[in-house]
């Protein structure tokens, strides 16, 4: 498969709404762990993730007349700030389709950026279905929260920051596993241009749909998933990062609770910051790969 990501990373339109966020070196968690670890801070970003490159890359490339009939996206967290975000900064209409078991304070946090929220079903995928009629009926453009190109291209320059922020060796670089957007988007632009650097990606051990669909072959889908790392709950990866992901990414690794709770007290000593449990799944990941691995220096 020839990478045509490369270029459109590049050519990523993100920094109107993104910030080029900190890697930062961790050294409470690299003393005790025996290797050098660095985090980039996406938690930094003005929706504290990094969905709104993805979302704002997609939205900024729509046509005129797309943009002003407005969009519509289905989400119950990060993806629908950085849709609402994005829309507010390219005077655009959006709907949001939510769970109605979204926390109150996620509904107010999108609709406090000016988008329209649609509360439907008991989960993303009844809210999902729903905001597909509603593009049709009501003519708005989907923003895919991950199985979009112009999605996948915008979480890839988060790779192209690394590797300018660490000219140095990389031996392995690990990232949180939901749909795929995130993953496809920093492995196509990893092996682009250093590929002897390891994409390790990290998956909840009860919404591993990623991990289950690489040793299969094909797209899997979960019958349920857990939901605290609900971030990255998923119950079937994207099509066009899972063909990515078989392409570019190194290995997979699952994390239980427990590795996950211990990963944010991880975070928490070096940076005084509480991640949300999807934010700590790299760090699970890297402790275990690092355990697994007996690695050293």
């Amino acid at each position: 498969m020839k990478n045509t990501y490369f270029e459109k990373i590049k050519n990523a339109r993100v920094y109107d709404v993104a910030e080029k966020t900190p890697l930062e070196y961790q050294p409470i968690l690299s003393a005790r762990l025996n290797n050098r670890i660095l985090l980039k801070r996406e938690d930094t970003q003005p929706v504290f993730s990094f969905k709104l490159r993805g979302a704002y890359n997609k939205m900024v490339n729509l046509s005129q007349e797309a943009r002003d009939k407005g969009v519509i996206a289905a989400s119950a967290g990060n993806h629908a700030q950085g849709v609402a975000l994005a829309a507010k900064k390219l005077g655009c209409r959006a709907v949001i389709v939510m769970p109605t078991t979204t926390p109150q304070i996620k509904v107010d946090a999108v609709q406090s950026r000016g988008a329209e929220v649609v509360l439907f079903g008991d989960s993303y995928s009844d809210a999902y279905v729903h905001a597909l009629e509603l593009e049709k009926t009501k003519g708005l453009t989907f923003v895919h929260p991950y199985d979009d190109p112009d999605v996948i291209a915008g979480q890839g320059t988060i790779a192209m920051e690394i590797l300018e922020q660490h000219p140095e060796p990389i031996d392995a670089i690990f990232c949180c596993v939901g749909g795929g957007g995130l993953i496809a988007g920093i492995a196509a632009y990893v092996k682009a241009v250093r590929p002897e650097i390891k994409v390790i990606g990290v998956e909840a051990v009860d919404a591993d749909a990623m991990t289950q669909s690489l040793k299969a072959g094909k797209r899997v889908t979960l019958e349920q998933v857990g939901l605290f790392a609900d971030g990255a709950a998923v119950k079937q990866v994207g099509e066009n990062t899972f063909k990515l992901c078989q392409e570019y990414v190194d290995d997979m690794i699952v994390v239980d609770n427990d590795a996950i709770c211990a990963a944010i007290k991880d975070v928490f000593e070096d940076t005084r910051s509480i991640l949300e449990p999807a934010g700590a799944l790299a760090t699970a990941g890297i402790k275990e790969y690092i355990k697994r691995h007996q690695l050293s220096g």
